[in-house]
């Protein structure tokens, strides 16, 4: 195998690289085959905390177990920094990296990193940006977009760890979170703890069924008033936003909502579809989180319209 270093990753990746492929060659550990379906070793995942210096190691196979497992355990655990061993079972015929079971081989089953002040904890299915030093400039930007005051009411949805959501909360009254993966979540209300963040409350589920429920059951226990939001943060895959959400959160009229994209068609798409329903943008700026390459990720600021009345 020619290239084994990534350079959009850390250094250490191509030798725990090195170490795993040596230890697939040394006990005939196949790699999988997408198109026979067979074969074990499927994908590694490699977490490296940047201001903890913790390295987080999930090998994804098509299986449940590994041959020679202490073997690689006692090449892994060799390097500096080396916190989390896991596995990931996965053995669906799917283009769906992770599997739904995740052991710990070795060490804990997660490391920790820092953003700003804030202290996180990551897990193999938790979603993290690669480039930390970059997140903490896109969340800051997000932070000053929101421009809370104290006393605001947030909702951040597709919330992934928690990570905007408690970057909000030291500047919000409350803040609401909603992510689709109970892993992450279950991450985003012990980073709220180890940060003695007490005004964030998390959910699980998909945003275009939580906010909507959220809507209706509040309508039903204050007859007559309708649930608001200050401000609502989105940080949608690159699929973008749902009609459905887009449209509830028309319904919670907020002052003020912060659009964090990775993918700027669908970001079009669904500014278009707020512009049509009463939301200008205000602002925009762009953020270089993959370096030398053409991805960026875009903060959009839009603000409700303010009607004008014909003289």
């Amino acid at each position: 195998m020619e290239n084994r270093n990534c350079y959009l990753g850390v250094e250490q990746n191509e030798e725990i690289l090195n170490r795993i492929l040596a230890w697939m060659e040394e006990n005939g550990v196949p790699a999988y085959n997408e198109e026979t379906g067979k074969g074990l070793v499927r994908h590694v995942l490699i977490r490296f905390g940047f201001m903890t210096k913790e390295i987080m190691v999930c090998l994804v196979v098509n299986g449940k177990k590994l041959p020679a497992e202490e073997k690689l355990i006692k090449s892994l655990t060799e390097l500096e920094g080396m916190t989390s061993i896991t596995l990931s079972a996965n053995r669906e015929r799917t283009n769906v990296i992770m599997g739904k079971e995740i052991r710990c081989l070795w060490g804990q089953g997660y490391i920790t990193d820092y953003i700003g002040t804030v202290k996180y904890r990551i897990s193999p299915l938790s979603f993290y940006q690669v480039n930390p030093a970059q997140t903490e400039k896109l969340y800051g930007l997000a932070l000053e977009y929101a421009g809370l005051t104290g006393n605001e009411t947030v909702w951040d949805l597709y919330c992934g760890i928690g990570t905007i959501s408690l970057f909000l909360a030291q500047k919000a009254k409350k803040v609401y979170g909603v992510e689709i993966v109970p892993e992450a979540i279950a991450d985003a209300k012990n980073n709220a703890k180890i940060n003695e963040i007490e005004n964030a409350e998390f959910f699980v589920g998909k945003s275009e069924e939580i906010l909507p429920a959220y809507y209706e059951q509040y309508a039903k226990d204050h007859p007559g008033e309708h649930a608001h939001a200050d401000v609502i943060v989105v940080d949608p895959p690159r699929k973008g936003c749902d009609s459905v959400c887009l449209d509830t959160i028309v319904r919670m009229q907020p002052k003020r909502v912060v659009y964090v994209s990775c993918d700027s068609a669908t970001l079009a798409r669904d500014v278009k579809y707020l512009d049509e329903r009463g939301y200008a943008v205000e602002r925009v700026r762009c953020c270089d989180m993959f370096g030398m390459s053409g991805h960026v990720e875009t903060v959009a600021l839009l603000t409700k319209k303010i009607a004008t009345r014909e003289v």
